[in-house]
């Protein structure tokens, strides 16, 4: 039987990418053997996550690197590690920073964003405050450099898809302006491929998601600097003890790691562009539809398709769409597609965490809701708003 039948979970076909709400990413079966050997065992901690520092170092070239328990929790505690150093009764302190001078952090206001929750909460959780450095879609060089003061712990910055990607100070300059005054820089890669492009550039910490592109269990790798890596891990003894991550978790990370580097990343490219090329062809048939295949925006190696609805002439919104392939009739296959900018009349579908043949079913799904609104009586049309309400309210009535 499948698990998820036996707990009542209904089967989804992820159509969105490496979403955490989905449950990330599919997990290797050498990372599955990996995680089920260990965890009948007894291990100490310390010495699995020195072999973790060694795999970490050996992917990212960096001088060392642990696990902890998200690339969320990452952040908070490489912070930490800026303000504290491996002073453990600071460390026990934490998240009072009220003797401790340098306790702020730089970040762009473009890359305040939510990835799930607040970037700023991840860095106040630590105790330091966040200083905002330009406008929301301008940020220059001369602004980052007044806002480094004497009070300043480490300077982050975020990439990823959320972010604002035009008027942003580039991570050279970033990196440059900032160890030019003696700031360490934190890197939040969580879902990038390039393992090792951000310690090339000169970060000091380079965060990622272990569940995400790489395919381990939940999990945040940290890498960079050895004595910046050991006063984050250092955390453990304070409010790292709330983000704590188990054998499963490491052990978890180092196979996702191990293969990540075995994997044939061409051939991988090259079925997911199949996918997408399908999509495209077919779609591009369907009435108010415009498909387009599109890079990804951080530059990561992949592509995804961005479907474009007109709500005139395919009689249903992009997010009216989303909703109906999230919500299908009795005995069809719920598709989620990535749809966080579907008020601007356009959703994406993302190949990389699809099993063989779902495409198929994808583009079937896609096809059947396109043509149940040419036939409705009625343009199907809900105010945007009400989707966000309605999203909410389910929220709010979790477990029920």
């Amino acid at each position: 039987m499948d698990i998820r039948s036996r707990f009542g979970l209904r089967p989804v076909i992820n159509a969105t990418g490496t979403m955490t709400g989905l449950g990330a990413s599919i997990v290797s079966a050498p990372v599955i053997d990996a995680v089920a050997q260990v965890l009948p065992q007894f291990v100490e901690i310390d010495d699995l996550q020195r072999r973790a520092s060694a795999a970490i170092a050996n992917a990212c070239g960096s001088e060392a690197g642990y696990i902890t328990a998200s690339c969320s929790a990452a952040i908070t505690l490489t912070i930490a590690a800026a303000m504290t150093g491996d002073d453990l009764g600071l460390i026990e302190r934490l998240p009072d920073t009220s003797t401790i001078e340098r306790h702020e952090v730089v970040i762009q206001t473009g890359h305040l964003v939510n990835y799930g929750a607040p970037v700023d909460q991840a860095i106040r959780l630590s105790g330091a405050r966040v200083v905002p450095v330009g406008a929301a879609t301008e940020a220059h060089g001369y602004q980052l450099n007044t806002a480094i003061t004497e009070r300043t712990a480490a300077a982050l910055y975020v990439v990823s898809h959320h972010t604002v990607q035009f008027g942003m100070i580039p991570l050279e300059e970033f990196i440059a302006l900032a160890h030019a005054k003696g700031v360490p820089v934190i890197v939040d890669a969580a879902s990038e491929y390039d393992l090792k492009r951000y310690i090339e550039a000169g970060a000091d910490i380079a965060l990622y998601s272990a569940h995400k592109f790489l395919g381990g269990l939940t999990a945040g790798i940290v890498a960079g600097k050895k004595a910046l890596v050991r006063a984050a891990y250092f955390q453990n003894s304070g409010i790292g003890r709330g983000m704590k991550v188990g054998k499963e978790g490491v052990m978890g990370a180092i196979a996702a790691l191990e293969q990540w580097q075995q994997r044939d990343h061409v051939a991988v490219r090259a079925r997911e562009r199949s996918y997408l090329t399908l999509w495209r062809e077919t779609l591009n048939r369907c009435e108010g539809v415009w498909a387009e295949i599109d890079a990804d925006p951080t530059g990561n190696p992949l592509d995804r398709l961005k479907l474009h609805i007109d709500p005139r002439q395919a009689r249903i919104t992009a997010w009216d769409l989303a909703d109906a392939l999230a919500r299908p009739p009795e005995g069809e296959a719920p598709v989620i597609v990535r749809d966080h900018e579907a008020e601007l009349h356009f959703f994406f579908l993302d190949p990389c965490n699809l099993h063989p043949g779902e495409e198929e079913i994808v583009l079937a799904r896609l096809t059947a809701e396109l043509e149940r609104a040419q036939q409705s009586p009625e343009p199907v049309v809900t105010p945007f708003y009400r989707r966000d309400a309605r999203r909410i309210a389910a929220r709010r009535n979790w477990p029920d």
